[in-house]
């Protein structure tokens, strides 16, 4: 093992060894969102995602992705982004359609992540597509399809952000500033008495 010192030289312990492309493969599972770079060979069909679905998912999402309790629903929202209510969802929210493959992938089921095989998370990313009205109901899906599935949402994300306070340091807002120091209009402690003022002991 070598670390790099201040002079920007290794220096060499003799602790450890490579990793292997075995071992490097088991972490590098990640799937890019725009393109799908990531993705792996397999495919899996709707009704085949429907069963594991049923059988691994339901119990929180809902036996239709309406989710379950607490547990977040997995479709509908279309067109309540933009109301009081805004209902975040795949098929109302999320951009990218490889995205749902890696999280399933990652993280799913709750109990036991990444227990699932590449085949079972094509079949399960198929169904959830569907219940979005994504994919019809005889779909199969791999890589290139999942590819070229484009999310309602696609285009509502913004790529930069307008507020003046998120803008780089070369572009600092300098309009509206405070010159005086910020006042104390009102102290809740004193107001309702939520918080009893300490008095030093003597």
């Amino acid at each position: 093992m070598a670390f790099a010192t201040g002079e920007g030289y290794a220096q060499v312990y003799g602790i450890g060894q490579p990793a292997t492309m075995a071992q490097i493969q088991g972490w590098d599972i990640d799937v890019r969102g725009d393109d799908g770079l990531g993705l792996p060979p397999g495919k899996g069909t709707v009704k085949q995602g429907e069963e594991i679905y049923l059988s691994q998912c339901a119990s929180c999402h809902g036996e239709f992705g309406e989710g379950n309790g607490r547990w977040p629903e997995l479709m509908g929202g279309n067109g309540t982004l933009t109301s009081d209510d805004p209902r975040k969802t795949v098929g109302s929210y999320w951009p990218y359609a490889p995205t749902l493959f890696d999280y399933v992938r990652r993280t799913m089921p709750f109990t036991a992540p990444q227990s699932l095989s590449n085949d079972e998370v094509y079949a399960v990313t198929a169904y959830i597509l569907h219940l979005n009205d994504l994919l019809p109901a005889d779909a199969e899906l791999d890589a290139a399809g999942l590819k070229a599935i484009r999310l309602p949402n696609r285009d509502g994300f913004i790529a930069e952000d307008p507020r003046p306070d998120t803008k780089s340091a070369s572009e600092p807002c300098m309009r509206g500033c405070r010159t005086a120091p910020p006042r104390i209009t009102s102290d809740l402690a004193e107001r309702l008495g939520v918080t009893p003022t300490r008095t030093p002991k003597d």
